[in-house]
């Protein structure tokens, strides 16, 4: 089914809000191994297929390393990657089994009652601040923000400025490379600073846990504790504060379901699996591409070895051959498999802190204002662009 000569142009077009291009969806009937040109780099295959996409996330046969030898399919002039993201196993088991165990769900779910605090705090001054609001500013980028600060321990008056840095991380075109790299630049001296101040005076916080972890491996390094930290936070800020204003989006413009949760409050773990699985987070295909060692056998084909695949996760989270109705929002779905934080041995290490954020924010807003709205038209909320993910630049609001 591949065709090798049909090369198409990638992305396929302009996107809106949480639509889905359908050219995906063909593509999964018709060409599941299609050819694609991004605007940088070489050609790759696009998957789009929930089994496809799911094989090449936890498969060995796929690499993350090659991305680091080779020409890359992207969207921007540099490459992304990180300390984790550009390493296999085993090189890749030791570091991430030394963040896991400073990243544990114990010590995220010990963060439960001060999630709660912060975000009671913040939507009382969002109250306070009068009608309509923008949820955005008021709570879907503080909470993250202020948790994953209390989660590494990054000092509370020095939030701002680490905001803007954490931001150019996930920037696509809305910085030059040359500010995204300053900004990066000046997050690693930052972690840099703090994990000096760790090792004269040790603490129980994330960063603290790497510092003890490096002094108990020597083959951990300095360096590697703030590239493992920046991994951390790339995870665990900006993609979370875009996906509490997505899945608040999603509930107010999909008022069933949104009568459902705040009569059945007991759904929401299982409604926030199905809002990722429902929600298309990324722009594009994800910005990691994965190169095949060997010749791989696919449902659209044979990738052959030493070529690369990029993984459209919105449209796999999207195969009716893996979801009944996948296009449909219900909250009573077990989405349980759904592909937002990933597969294999790269699963988001951000998960349970993104959850954490995620399940507290909606929780409180339904319990909070039962008549929860939004303050203007759809067709007047402006969206993201220029950016790795997708959201509302704001979400006003009224209750």
């Amino acid at each position: 089914m591949a065709d090798p000569t049909t090369v198409r142009s990638y992305p396929f077009g302009p996107i809106h809000a949480l639509e889905i291009d359908p050219t995906y969806f063909w593509l999964q009937d018709h060409e599941p191994l299609a050819r694609v040109k991004l605007p940088y780099g070489e050609e790759g295959w696009l998957l789009t297929r929930y089994d496809d996409v799911r094989t090449a996330l936890g498969d060995p046969r796929f690499s993350l390393a090659q991305a680091t030898v080779r020409d890359v399919p992207r969207l921007t002039p540099q490459r992304y990657g990180g300390i984790l993201t550009d390493q296999d196993p085993p090189d890749h088991t030791r570091l991430r089994r030394l963040v896991a165990k400073a990243f544990t769900a114990r010590r995220v779910e010990q963060l439960r009652d001060r999630a709660e605090r912060i975000t009671d705090e913040l939507l009382d001054e969002m109250v306070k601040g009068g009608q309509p609001a923008d949820l955005a500013q008021a709570l879907a980028v503080p909470l993250p923000g202020l948790m994953v600060c209390e989660l590494i321990g990054v000092p509370y008056a020095d939030r701002d400025q680490f905001r803007d840095w954490v931001g150019a991380w996930m920037s696509v075109t809305a910085l030059s490379p040359e500010q995204r790299g300053d900004y990066i630049g000046r997050l690693a001296g930052y972690v840099a600073t703090l994990a000096e101040q760790r090792r004269q005076t040790p603490t129980d916080d994330l960063l603290g846990a790497l510092v003890t972890a490096q002094e108990e491996d020597d083959r951990l390094t300095a360096e590697e504790v703030v590239q493992l930290t920046l991994v951390i936070l790339a995870a665990g800020y900006e993609s979370t504060a875009s996906q509490i204003v997505n899945f608040t989006y999603a509930l107010l413009t999909h008022p069933d379901q949104l009568a459902l949760l705040r009569s059945r409050p007991d759904l929401m773990p299982g409604a926030v699996e199905e809002l990722m699985r429902w929600v298309p987070l990324l722009a594009a295909a994800d910005v990691l591409p994965r190169y095949a060692l060997v010749d791989v056998e696919l449902s659209g084909g044979t990738v052959p070895a030493g070529e690369p695949v990029l993984l459209a996760k919105h449209a796999a989270n999207r195969d009716p051959r893996r979801y009944e109705d996948p296009d449909r929002l219900d909250l009573t779905r077990d989405a349980q498999g759904e592909l937002g934080f990933g597969h294999g041995a790269h699963h988001c290490l951000g998960a349970p802190l993104a959850r954490l954020d995620i399940q507290t924010a909606l929780t409180a807003l339904l319990a909070r204002f039962p008549e929860l709205r939004l303050a203007v038209p759809e067709d007047r909320i402006k969206w993201k662009s220029g950016m790795a993910v997708r959201g509302p630049v704001a979400l006003p609001v009224a209750w």
